[in-house]
């Protein structure tokens, strides 16, 4: 990871723009919104309150705005002249995640948390929704503003385009959308192309035949069975996906049972796949029926395992070239030290849904770690050590750094007039 080097005077209209329109941004009040989301978190498609904080800042800054698109969607309108039109995205939803980091404003509801970082989005979408609108004089086009629930289970963005997002609103030229992530505070990762991975999750039912403890024998033991698949599905990308290939496979949930001394009749395993290609996708999903398939049958199960493919995630490929335009922009603002390339993350998105009939999109991160965790981290210079010893996303220590409010509206706010037309 690059160290942060002081931006020099830009020369992009777009950057010196964005500077401008963000230099008297309102963060004490945007810095309450994010502590009020933060401690106010909604699963997904439950986003009633989150949607309606959205909604009202939109709506004073003059966009006009829907809710309810797509269950608890927000979208707010911008019309400002010729030119081309702009997506801007954040998602709303929190995760099912007890917090664990004493913040003042940790979360008021048990056993739910913003460990994802979507409440940052939605205090940074709101505020580059103030800053563009009090400077539409400088640009011309339109402006998209997407709340979307339900990101964490892959069904917001797929509702919203069910629901009409692109026949009742505008239709965008562009996509934008950002995500936070751990780093130190202030660094902006872009990747050109392939930047997140898809996801698959499947879902088995091991059939066996149940009975008591004492009598095994009279039984076919669907936890035995189970155990085998878990074990033999560790071979999976070890021994069958090439080493060119990026894949993970987690065993996420295995449970059977509800007795010391009963032996079940039935065990399910829940599994998650990360591939970056399709390819590799269905080699994994033949695996697993393979495995699944013949444990039960050395087994002697009385029927087939259920095997079901559940919730997906796509790929997520950045247009090299608009990805390349926001990073340029981003460059000037923060300077050249902040802007790099990772590689493509393990992660999944749902945002790449949106981009129906291949329109053009750009996704990066930017890091939120406060400097004194960093610091105190484990593992000196070494980048991957220090990455895995900070909270990461999910997490329920997971807190992202106050000073990050700021540059996160100005990121949104120079990649949108890296698009938009100058006045």
């Amino acid at each position: 990871m690059t160290s942060p080097t002081s931006p020099a005077s830009p020369t992009s209209p777009a950057a010196r723009t964005a500077l401008d329109l963000t230099a008297d941004l309102p963060v004490p009040a945007l810095e309450d919104l994010y502590r009020d989301l933060h401690s106010h978190p909604e699963l997904s498609l439950a986003e009633h309150r989150t949607a309606a904080r959205l909604a009202e800042t939109l709506r004073e800054s003059g966009y006009e705005t829907t809710e309810g698109v797509g269950g608890t969607g927000v979208v707010g309108v911008l019309r400002n002249g010729d030119g081309p039109a702009v997506l801007l995205r954040a998602d709303m939803d929190a995760l099912p995640v007890p917090e664990e980091t004493a913040l003042p404003y940790a979360s008021t509801v048990p056993g739910v948390m913003h460990a994802c970082g979507h409440d940052l989005h939605v205090t940074w979408l709101a505020g580059a929704a103030q800053a563009l609108a009090a400077g539409r004089d400088t640009w011309n086009g339109t402006l998209l503003l997407v709340g979307q629930p339900a990101e964490e289970t892959g069904e917001g963005a797929r509702a919203m385009l069910a629901d009409g997002l692109y026949e009742r609103f505008p239709r965008p030229d562009a996509l934008l959308a950002q995500h936070a992530a751990p780093g130190p505070a202030g660094l902006f990762p872009h990747i050109p192309g392939l930047i997140m991975s898809a996801s698959t999750d499947v879902d088995l039912v091991v059939h066996g035949r149940g009975g008591h403890g004492s009598r095994p024998e009279t039984t076919v033991d669907p936890v035995v069975t189970a155990a085998y698949i878990v074990t033999r599905l560790q071979t999976v990308v070890s021994r069958e996906i090439a080493a060119r290939d990026s894949a993970v496979l987690t065993v996420g949930v295995i449970e059977a049972g509800t007795r010391h001394n009963i032996i079940p009749a039935t065990a399910r395993i829940a599994l998650n796949l990360r591939t970056q290609s399709t390819d590799v996708r269905d080699r994994m999903l033949a695996s697993i029926r393979r495995i699944a398939q013949g444990e039960c049958l050395a087994a002697g199960c009385p029927r087939d395992p259920e095997i079901e493919v559940g919730a997906t995630f796509p790929v997520t490929v950045n247009d090299a070239t608009l990805d390349e335009r926001v990073a340029s922009v981003h460059r000037e603002v923060f300077g050249a030290g902040t802007v790099f390339d990772p590689g493509p993350a393990m992660g999944s998105e749902d945002f790449a849904h949106l981009a129906t009939d291949q329109l053009p999109y750009a996704y990066w991160f930017v890091t939120t770690t406060p400097a004194e965790v960093w610091n105190a981290a484990e593992g000196g210079d070494d980048l991957m050590a220090k990455l895995a010893a900070v909270p990461s996303n999910h997490s329920p220590l997971f807190a992202p750094d106050l000073s990050v409010v700021a540059p996160g509206v100005r990121t949104l706010v120079s990649g949108a007039l890296a698009v938009l037309s100058p006045a």
